[in-house]
């Protein structure tokens, strides 16, 4: 009798991995943790041995797992491919975008080109962290994302559009000797992580005065004079944010790459014309000019 794999747990698998464990696999997924644990017991009876060598922190796919696993990317590629093949004709195509807070002001103008490039398509946008959106992008519920110095993943491709500048925003009241007060996203942050380290490798001491998920928290945090954060380089023109002054701080880090998270399922006319359209739309923002070799 044939058995069949099905497309959800192997999806749910290539989560696991991709993302570092069976709950944030069952948060990107929208599947409760139990559901996800009796999936990979599924496949454990299929594969008649452990998908999994090791849980936990120790997360480590068995041989057989990593066997499969490679097979369960092939399939949810080609699956993702039939399934964008065969609906896109009827129902025009749809594309769920993620674009990282830092680039909120381009919106319009991202949009405006998506649509003129596509004009039968139906787009779907969420914002936040990048480190968010590339998780989306790699479990499937985003087909690309606008990020921030992204880290190149097994489920997409990264086309880079070059390489963000990044400056100190807050003016707060510091006392004399007294550690430098930051406006910190929480972690997962590229931004926070760039900037702790500029800090650290200048010997700056620092206390964190606010921390937040989302860009319009820490913005406020910065207008009420709560503190300094490290943020794109014309934070100061599109949110009216005060040019941080401190003599203890060192040169803001960066430039930072910024690119283009694309899954494979997006059609590849599609791709290129969305990273034209992205690329004008971000054409006043502070992008480093390439140095001469």
């Amino acid at each position: 009798m044939n058995r069949d794999l099905q497309i959800g747990t192997l999806r749910t698998l290539a989560a696991i991995v991709d993302l570092g464990g069976f709950s944030r696999a069952a948060e990107a997924l929208h599947l409760t943790q139990p559901a996800v644990s009796q999936q990979m017991r599924r496949l454990d009876s299929f594969l008649k041995e452990p998908v999994f060598a090791a849980t936990g922190r120790n997360l480590r796919l068995s041989p057989a797992g990593q066997e499969l696993l490679a097979y369960a990317r092939k399939m949810l590629s080609l699956n993702d491919e039939a399934v964008a093949r065969f609906t896109t004709p009827r129902e025009g195509l749809r594309v769920a975008i993620g674009i990282s807070d830092q680039f909120s002001e381009a919106l319009p103008a991202i949009l405006r080109g998506l649509k003129r490039q596509a004009p039968e398509s139906r787009i779907t946008l969420r914002t936040g962290p990048s480190e968010t959106l590339a998780e989306q992008v790699a479990t499937g519920s985003l087909d690309l994302a606008l990020l921030i110095d992204p880290s190149p993943g097994p489920a997409y491709r990264v086309q880079e559009l070059g390489a963000i500048e990044l400056a100190w925003f807050g003016r707060p009241a510091v006392g004399h000797g007294a550690p430098l007060p930051l406006v910190l996203f929480t972690e997962p942050c590229t931004l926070r992580g760039l900037a702790l380290n500029a800090l650290h490798d200048a010997g700056v001491p620092w206390t964190s005065t606010y921390e937040g998920a989302e860009l319009i928290g820490l913005r406020a945090a910065l207008h009420a004079g709560l503190g300094i954060a490290c943020l794109v380089a014309n934070a100061d023109e599109v949110w009216g944010l005060p040019t941080a002054v401190h003599p203890a701080l060192p040169q803001p880090p960066g430039p930072v790459p910024t690119a283009l998270a694309l899954s494979p399922r997006v059609p590849q006319e599609y791709a290129h014309g969305a990273l034209e359209s992205i690329r004008a739309a971000l054409a006043a923002y502070p992008f480093a000019v390439p140095r001469p070799v």
